[in-house]
């Protein structure tokens, strides 16, 4: 290898390293070496064999490694085993980005705790840190702290990053409070069929912002005689359309009334995050919003993001389509009740603990247990709505649930292009799936699964259904390449592994 190749390599190591909150010593304890071994390889004095990187990407869960040199992540299941024990919900995925997007409007330090490590919030890291954010994992790489500079460096933002995530198009709301003309890659993430953001361009007009997009980037200028002098009203009562307009008038020096707002655990998550920031939200947990804003925000803030109720929602699934008693505990029962009305009228055998509260305060969370059920297909047709109604995130597990009972199951996932057509990747599995048209599948039950083969789908909560399907088919099944699963979820298969599940993270090197 040239001494600048090793050089680079050293470079993405110690970045890794550095992201991940560890010293020299604790990598090099992972790796089995001297500290002194891993300070050459970072200064790119050592030669490194493709096997080294590739435990080195595996101790640091790094993608920026692994991808680069050593192949994509897949995964080995051997299926047909029961699940038992008891699993925490980890933190809000879709809390969490919100929340670093909103750190953009505080000048001050903030603190989040017990923040998902996932790919998601990697790329978002390594966003803010290209523009000059300061953020490092504290306390034992459990918490994130995140200092801003006086100014942001928005010129050198990592592009490669920022298409890597659509969270990138929740930096509009707090940037145009930071400077009056700016560019952003255009945003990423799943692959879910065309999305427009217009319905985020008709809320931040509002406020003085005029986008036009041309050769992957949005161009965004800033007119400061433009202030809302009205209630803006949402055209989709989407989760991110609220959040950005949320952030932009979290400084805006005036009341903003915000209607059709969702009221989802995520934008609920960021009203109680800008509250401690100072600016005081009313009609939390409605579709009215009322935003009181603060000018100049510049206070040290400790907040703690609530659980994801899409991954509680993920682990009751895995329960399910395993026949397996499992208790998960810290769900946040609010965002799961329609879910569960549903499956009791289908079956579902399960218990719930009494009511407390999540660390911040504010979300009610319970442990449930759930046990082997005989379900049958429900009467009525399987199909999101905005919250209060089924999460549009948890639709995806239905199919794999109704799989699992007596009789046939329609389920309409009228929400994006072609979510639905990733489902029949089931058919793979064992399932009967009758594709009905892009937003329909007709799912038969019961199912005898049965192991395969196959790619990923590049959707997050169909790649996880496909996994969980392997969980319950006898044999051994690989997914490959499942770097769309750590975009939504942190250690998956080593936290399955630990309630019995058995599978094996590995790479072609």
């Amino acid at each position: 290898m040239a001494d600048d190749y090793l050089v680079r390599i050293g470079k993405l190591i110690r970045d890794a390293r550095q992201h991940r909150g560890w010293t020299q010593s604790q990598l090099a304890e992972a790796l089995g070496t001297s500290q002194s071994a891993v300070n050459r390889i970072e200064r790119g004095n050592q030669n490194i064999s493709l096997e080294m990187i590739a435990r080195i990407g595996e101790a640091l869960d790094s993608e920026i490694v692994s991808l680069g040199y050593a192949g994509p992540m897949h995964l080995r299941v051997v299926g047909g085993r029961r699940l038992s024990g008891s699993i925490d919900v980890k933190t809000s995925k879709n809390a969490c980005v919100a929340l670093l997007c909103a750190t953009l409007l505080n000048r001050g330090r903030t603190v989040l705790r017990r923040v998902a490590r996932i790919e998601e919030v990697y790329r978002l890291l390594e966003v803010l840190g290209s523009i000059g954010v300061r953020t490092r994992w504290i306390n034992d790489g459990v918490d994130l702290e995140i200092v801003p500079p006086a100014e942001l460096d928005i010129a050198a933002i990592d592009a490669e990053a920022a298409i890597r995530t659509r969270s990138i198009i929740m930096f509009l709301g707090p940037l145009l409070h930071r400077m009056d003309t700016f560019k952003l890659p255009y945003a990423g993430g799943c692959d879910l069929g065309t999305r427009t953001i217009e319905p985020h361009m008709i809320a931040l007009r509002r406020f003085g912002l005029d986008i036009a997009a041309t050769e992957g980037l949005y161009h965004a200028q800033v007119d400061r005689s433009v202030s809302p002098d009205r209630p803006i009203v949402l055209t989709e009562r989407g989760d991110t359309v609220t959040e950005n307009a949320l952030l932009a008038a979290a400084r805006h020096d005036g009341v903003t009334v915000i209607r059709n707002a969702s009221s989802n655990y995520m934008v609920q998550d960021l009203c109680f995050f800008l509250e401690a920031l100072g600016v005081r939200v009313e009609g939390i947990g409605t579709t009215t919003l009322t935003v009181h804003g603060v000018p100049n925000i510049d206070v040290d803030v400790d907040y703690s993001p609530s659980e994801d109720p899409v991954e509680a929602m993920s682990l009751l699934a895995a329960a399910v389509v395993t026949e397996s008693e499992l208790t998960v505990r810290r769900v946040p029962i609010e965002f799961l009740e329609i879910e569960l009305a549903v499956l009791e009228e289908m079956g579902l055998d399960h218990d719930r603990t009494a009511e407390y509260f999540a660390d911040n305060g504010r979300t009610r969370l319970i442990d449930l247990t759930v046990r082997p059920s005989k379900l049958e297909a429900p009467i009525d047709k399987i199909h999101p709505m905005p919250f209060p109604g089924l999460n549009i995130d948890n639709v995806p597990f239905f199919a794999a649930i109704a799989a699992s009972a007596q009789g046939k199951t329609l389920i309409h996932d009228w929400v994006y292009d072609n979510r639905a057509i990733y489902l029949t990747d089931l058919n793979r599995l064992g399932g009967r799936l009758q594709l009905l048209d892009p937003h329909r599948v007709l799912v038969e039950g019961p199912t005898r699964w049965r192991a395969a083969e196959m790619m990923c789908p590049p959707a997050l909560r169909p790649a996880v259904v496909v996994l969980l399907a392997m969980m319950a088919a006898d044999g051994t099944s690989v997914l490959r390449n499942v770097y769309v699963i750590n975009r939504g979820y942190e250690d998956l298969a080593e936290r399955l592994n630990t309630i019995g599940a058995q599978i094996e993270i590995f790479r072609d090197i």
